[in-house]
């Protein structure tokens, strides 16, 4: 009689064991985030400009390579300027960078408090 791995000589075919395949270790991808000194940062920026009646909306966007904080005038508009969080860009540009609608580079640098400092200047949208 053959041995079926349950310890019983039974021939109940229930009681089979049969081995899982070995789990290989998943590469987790990870997702860049802002952390909540920053995202306080910005949302003290943001609710600054709400009262300034600038900005009226925003979004976040959380990538494997990029957190992006993009504000809008209107939700149905494209945004007006994006706050990007870019870690693969800390030791040669900076991490924080701020564009505008159209893709051009305000400010780029290592600490979120400066590269915000771009919105002091009384940054407004010119419409024409």
């Amino acid at each position: 009689m053959t041995d079926r791995g349950t310890g019983s000589k039974g021939d109940d075919e229930s009681a089979i064991l049969i081995p899982f395949p070995e789990s290989k270790p998943q590469t987790v991808l990870r997702q860049v985030s802002f952390e909540r000194r920053e995202l306080e940062t910005i949302l003290r920026l943001y609710g600054r400009m709400v009262a300034a009646n600038e900005w009226r909306d925003y979004a976040i966007d959380h990538t494997t390579d990029r957190a992006i904080f993009s504000v809008f005038r209107r939700a149905s508009e494209t945004p007006l300027f994006q706050i990007v969080k870019n870690p693969a860009l800390a030791r040669k540009q900076g991490a924080f960078a701020v564009f505008t609608g159209t893709g051009q580079v305000l400010k780029r640098g290592q600490e979120l408090a400066r590269v915000l400092g771009v919105f002091d200047k009384k940054l407004r949208l010119i419409e024409g």
